[in-house]
């Protein structure tokens, strides 16, 4: 059982629910918050990134990228722990098991939606599977030609949170791509660090990911540019919700002189709480412990630590942000 878990990859699961949390968080803070949806929602996500991480662990040991050379992080395949044939079967569940729970989210969520609505999201349902699938595995595995940052950021960024909030509003909400965009780069910040790590074997192998095709010293440099844009993005979230509030607070004070004290009070009690909108700025110091940590790091050994820090600082980000939006 330890070899199932450890091929499950459990420390990558809080980064995969990040963007369920983002935007169910947003979702309540536009009273659109169901637990069945959000229940269903975290179920097939996790089922969704057990699936990930099983193909990942079955393509690379079958590619011949996770071979006898690599000390840090082993694949259970790679090492003889799980059979090929058992890793199959696995991952068939694990589809199964996505499509399943996905479908009856779907039918939670959108119900009283249109048939389109659905459609669409029974469409991004299978693209999802498929990405999960082929990141490793197949003729042409897409995350060795580099584009595996090109999908995180749709499927942990812009899919996960916008697709979440719409199955619990029912609408699209331009301004939640910011956060949303937030959430994806961060992600895109995981999987970095993890080819930071393996840049030497991936090379070997002839895995052209992004730090292979940038080398080490211009990777953490895209580091950098993935966090500071990342955060950024939901800066400027914050200062325009935080505008367009002063604003409908200003045209209450000049258009409503009869409930001046009113709105006077609410404005304040407002005013006192807004901090907790930006909340999720205790996250700076950590990010820049990361991004100072690879630059320092010279072995495997030593950058593997920073992709459990890295998963859970967008964790805490995501629910530092939220406290923000439940106020």
């Amino acid at each position: 059982m330890k070899h199932w878990i450890s091929a499950a990859r459990p420390r990558t699961l809080p980064l995969a629910l990040s963007s369920i949390f983002m935007g169910s968080f947003l979702a309540a803070g536009a009273h659109a918050f169901s637990w069945t949806t959000f229940t269903l929602a975290v179920l097939t996500t996790i089922f969704l990134q057990v699936l990930s991480n099983f193909a990942n662990d079955y393509g690379d040991t079958v590619s011949g990228v996770d071979t006898a050379e690599r000390t840090v992080a082993t694949r259970a395949v790679q090492t003889g722990a799980i059979t090929r044939e058992q890793m199959t079967r696995a991952m068939i569940v694990m589809a199964v098991l996505s499509f399943i729970t996905g479908s009856w989210l779907i039918y939670e969520g959108l119900k009283d939606t249109s048939t389109q609505a659905i459609l669409t999201f029974f469409g991004l349902g299978i693209l999802a599977i498929i990405a999960s699938i082929t990141y490793t595995v197949g003729k042409r595995p897409y995350g060795y030609m580099g584009l595996g940052d090109i999908s995180v950021l749709i499927f942990f960024g812009w899919v996960g949170v916008l697709g979440t909030y719409y199955l619990f509003a029912h609408e699209f909400v331009w301004l939640n791509v910011l956060p949303a965009t937030s959430c994806g780069l961060f992600a895109v910040g995981v999987l970095n660090i993890n080819n930071i790590r393996d840049i030497e074997s991936d090379t070997k192998t002839g895995k052209n990911s992004i730090p292979v095709r940038l080398g080490k010293d211009k990777a953490v440099i895209y580091h950098w540019f993935l966090l500071g844009t990342g955060f950024l993005c939901t800066v400027i979230y914050e200062t325009i919700i935080t505008l367009k509030e002063h604003s409908e607070f200003n045209i209450n004070l000049s258009y409503k002189n009869t409930d001046l004290h009113l709105n006077v009070g609410t404005g304040d009690q407002n005013f006192n709480l807004l901090w907790l909108n930006w909340l999720f700025v205790v996250t700076v110091p950590l990010l820049i412990r990361i991004c100072k940590g690879l630059a320092k790091g010279k072995t495997p050994a030593q950058i593997d630590p920073f992709l459990k820090v890295m998963a859970l600082t967008t964790l805490l980000f995501v629910i530092t942000f939220g406290i923000g939006q439940l106020i």
